[in-house]
């Protein structure tokens, strides 16, 4: 029995070796740069800044969380002056509040 329990402990622990929680910063940077820029400083002509960004910095993290799931399409775009819609971001809810633990943190230093 003592063998038995040993094999699944060290099967369960190969099961997860090398997987690691991504961190809001890494989501960030493999999701966003490319609109947002790599010190959330905005491209112009695809998406807005988020550093200094009142509704990053001021916003209430659910609603933050909506716009990275759900996107800004059509009428509920808030910066009409990119032609671009916001796609939605395919991550799950624990990654996007990751993301938005790092916008509203360590983005606006």
């Amino acid at each position: 029995m003592h063998k038995i329990l040993w094999l699944v402990a060290l099967v369960v622990s190969l099961a997860f070796a090398g997987t690691a929680l991504a961190g809001g910063a890494d989501i960030y940077k493999a999701k966003c740069v490319a609109c947002h820029g790599q010190k959330g400083e905005g491209v112009k002509g695809l998406g807005p800044a988020h550093k200094g960004n009142k509704f990053i910095t001021e916003g209430k993290p659910e609603d933050i969380k909506k716009v990275i799931l759900e996107g800004r399409v059509g009428a509920a775009k808030k910066y009409k002056e990119f032609p671009l819609d916001m796609p939605k971001s395919g991550l799950s809810d624990a990654d996007a509040e990751e993301v938005v633990k790092f916008m509203q943190g360590d983005l606006q230093k």
